[in-house]
């Protein structure tokens, strides 16, 4: 029989203790690597739906909530702008382009965004189904809306004012869904995307929308930058909730923030600098649950080594035999060793499983985000191996012990 063989056999023969050890390592590899898992996922998602987006303005506030609300839309808008101010502020050179926004209502959970076709553009997101918005009151889906709401083309859908379901209904002014975008794995899945037009019109025309339109038709003013054609009434009159711009050079980043912050009513909020703001803070909580972790792995080594030592004690007599019999030294010192390694490599295993389960499972949880138990991360590596260093050395103890027995004393003692 081999030494792995006779090992295993050794860490089987004590199944309650072996068992509370590779729980112990399991629990502690666990915490980290979820955290590590959560982590990176959340600063992939932040990446991918804040690239190609340079600066975004909205209503004076806080800088990291018009972030949430406007890219992110987990958060409340700090409040609207006038479509005025917003165009006479991308007609700054130092705009190369700009997406307007109108944000506020949503149906049964998913916010409904008034945009223009440019936001799809900017998430690289196509048309599995349909059209793009043209007309009023017409709408087209993100992925995931579609298919978790069961909706489809020509189906109507009713707003309701904030995020939550339960708000204050627009029931008399329905949107037609028109086309259902496919899925781009981004925040746009999750959308319900209509033109600004459509949103005023819920809001603020009603009834009278539909002559107001047509007695206005010879006063249109067409907005370049910001990609819409309004009325002049509706230029002077109506609000959005915040612009995403586009930089045309690199000395934007240092002016136009100060620019748009020295106005009265405008807010600039920088996505680069805001997120890793918010990973910050983030980042005492995280800091916190790995030092667990590590305390709980530490710990488990601890019950690695009482384990073993157990185990020598209660073995003294067996190894002195094995000893007699032609085993050296080094055997005996490399078996233990192994008995270390194995309970350390089962151990982290388990604590691998364990972590990619949560986070499948909290991230089933959660509509908006696509579960996957194969995401794997760079740093998942290096706990492995770290775990393993740490087995091997609560076992070190035991296995020195082993390897300078006296078997003359101990066969005596027999």
């Amino acid at each position: 029989m081999n030494l792995f063989s006779l090992s295993a056999k050794n860490v089987i023969a004590k199944p309650l203790s072996s068992l509370l050890s590779v729980l112990l390592f399991g629990f502690g590899v666990s915490i980290i690597v979820i955290i590590l898992l959560t982590s990176s996922f959340m600063k992939n998602e932040i990446s991918k739906n804040a690239g190609g987006i340079d600066l975004v303005v909205g209503a004076k506030g806080s800088p990291l909530q018009i972030i949430l609300a406007s890219i992110f839309h987990i958060d409340f808008p700090t409040g609207n702008i006038s479509l005025n101010d917003a165009n006479n502020l991308v007609a700054n050179r130092l705009i190369t382009s700009a997406i307007p926004l109108s944000l506020g209502d949503s149906h049964k959970g998913y916010r409904i965004v008034g945009t223009t076709h440019a936001y799809a553009e900017l998430y690289g997101a196509e048309l599995a189904q349909g059209e793009m918005f043209e007309q009023e009151l017409t709408a087209v889906l993100g992925a995931n809306v579609a298919k978790i709401l069961g909706l489809k083309i020509g189906d109507e859908i009713q707003s309701e004012h904030g995020l939550s379901e339960g708000g204050e209904g627009h029931d008399e002014h329905p949107y037609k869904v028109v086309g259902i975008l496919n899925s781009s794995g981004n925040v746009i899945d999750n959308l319900i995307l209509t033109s600004i037009q459509s949103v005023w019109a819920v809001h603020d025309h009603g009834e009278e929308h539909d002559h107001e339109e047509d007695s206005d038709l010879h006063d249109l003013v067409t907005l370049k930058k910001l990609g819409v054609e309004v009325t002049k009434e509706q230029l002077n009159e109506e609000e959005i909730t915040s612009i995403f711009v586009q930089y045309r050079s690199p000395m934007a980043a240092v002016q136009l923030p100060r620019i748009v912050n020295g106005t009265s009513n405008l807010q600039a909020a920088s996505p680069p600098y805001e997120t890793a703001r918010l990973f910050t803070i983030i980042g005492v909580g995280v800091e916190v649950v790995n030092v667990l972790g590590v305390v709980i792995i530490v710990l488990s080594a601890i019950s690695v080594f009482i384990a073993l030592i157990n185990s020598l004690k209660e073995r003294k007599y067996e190894l002195a035999i094995m000893r007699s019999m032609g085993a050296g030294r080094s055997k005996i010192f490399v078996m233990i060793l192994i008995e270390g390694f194995i309970l350390t490599v089962v151990g982290s295993l388990f604590g691998f499983a364990l972590a990619h389960s949560g986070f499948w499972l909290l991230s089933s949880a959660i509509d908006q985000i696509q579960p996957s138990a194969s995401f794997v991360v760079e740093e998942e590596y290096y706990v492995f191996v770290g775990s393993l260093i740490v087995g091997i050395f609560a076992a070190l103890v035991p296995a020195i012990m082993g390897y300078k027995a006296d078997i003359s004393e101990t066969l005596a003692k027999g």
